[in-house]
């Protein structure tokens, strides 16, 4: 997700017929009805009701990793398993709409990254010299997250930000990936390659007065506010109506609980790591790409080019659309991920190392 402040734009991280479109690798997609869902926020069940279909539980599950408590949903018991990857700033939780309805056919997991939702949060200053919030850092909790609980390879579905914890983690370890969806992915236009050069000193120095200062904890309170999230939201989503109380509960709250101001500033600080262009051409397993043309962060212009990649078999325009798809039209993104998953899945053995 990529909330936008007004002296500050961060990257934070939503029918199989299709129509043509006049880009390469582009294509429209069908609507295919409409998933209704309602949930208990950071509760053990939430479940979907459906006139024609039974009520699928969504259970939540505590995974220790390197002795860190990592909170993750799941549901379904058979099929291919998809681990949803969510963006920055934001939580399993933003994956509701889509959990029980990809439920029906694979195993759905959905993992809050370190640092974020109701996974802890340890504090980056502790950490020693190297930075602890990076890609390698989250890549390695997908894989190993794959072999300590799905104990199989899985497909990822990833958001924004976590577009790039999923192809990282696929080039770390092909043989855990068996494809990856990405919907919106961050373009990093914060990263210090897309500075140019002259301005690259003062924005060292800012992040060093966000981390290092008292600056930085009173610019994350004024984030962190009920009034601050709604409006940062409706930027992000194209149709406001989908900024419902609901859903900004769900990105505040993990917020305010201890270490996440922390975290929230370590990683607005962070302008190294890898770029989407730098990964795509190293990886193995078939990608597609989804973008809602409405992305006033990511623009959607420059979003195509990833679509000239080998490794991308689909670049899928999501019309009237904005930043997070998953959430604000799960009626396109879900058929887009079965479609693809159905593609592309074949049976597996259970796996026991990343190499």
């Amino acid at each position: 997700m990529t909330f936008a402040f007004p002296t500050l734009t961060l990257t934070l991280t939503l029918s199989h017929r299709r129509t043509p479109f006049s880009y390469p690798k582009t294509r429209f997609p069908q609507p295919n009805g409409v998933v209704a869902f309602s949930t208990f926020s950071n509760q053990i069940v939430s479940k979907l009701s459906n006139q024609n279909e039974d009520q699928l539980q969504v259970q939540t599950r505590m995974w220790n990793w390197k002795g860190y408590s990592i909170r993750y949903q799941c549901s379904g018991n058979n099929g291919p398993a998809l681990v949803l990857v969510h963006g920055f700033g934001a939580n399993s939780d933003h994956w509701r709409k889509n959990i029980p309805a990809l439920a029906k056919s694979h195993r759905v997991y959905s993992i809050d990254l370190i640092g974020y939702g109701y996974s802890d949060k340890p504090n980056p200053r502790q950490m020693g010299d190297n930075s602890f919030y990076t890609f390698d850092t989250w890549a390695t909790q997908l894989n190993e997250f794959c072999l300590d609980v799905i104990k199989d390879e899985a497909f990822f579905i990833c958001n924004s930000i976590g577009g790039v914890v999923g192809l990282q983690a696929a080039i770390a370890a092909p043989k855990i990936c068996q494809g990856i969806v990405l919907l919106n992915i961050s373009l990093r236009m914060l990263h210090i390659k897309k500075q140019p050069w002259y301005g690259r000193p003062f924005i060292r120095l800012f992040q060093r007065l966000l981390r290092d200062t008292a600056v930085g904890k009173f610019f994350f309170k004024i984030v962190a506010t009920e009034q601050s999230v709604r409006n940062i939201l409706c930027q992000c989503y194209h149709d406001t109506s989908k900024v419902t109380d609901e859903l900004v509960q769900i990105i505040l709250s993990p917020g305010l609980e201890p270490g996440a101001a922390e975290v929230f500033l370590e990683f607005i600080c962070y302008s190294g790591g890898p770029l989407p262009e730098e990964l795509l051409p190293q990886v193995k397993c078939p990608v597609l790409i989804a973008w809602g043309d409405k992305d006033p962060w990511e623009p959607i212009e420059m979003g195509r080019n990833y679509g000239n990649f080998d490794s991308v078999e689909d670049f899928i325009v999501l019309p009237n659309v904005g930043h997070c798809p998953q959430d604000e039209a799960p009626h396109l993104v879900n058929p887009l991920v079965e479609s693809f998953v159905a593609r592309h899945a074949k049976s597996s053995s259970p796996i026991s190392s990343i190499d």
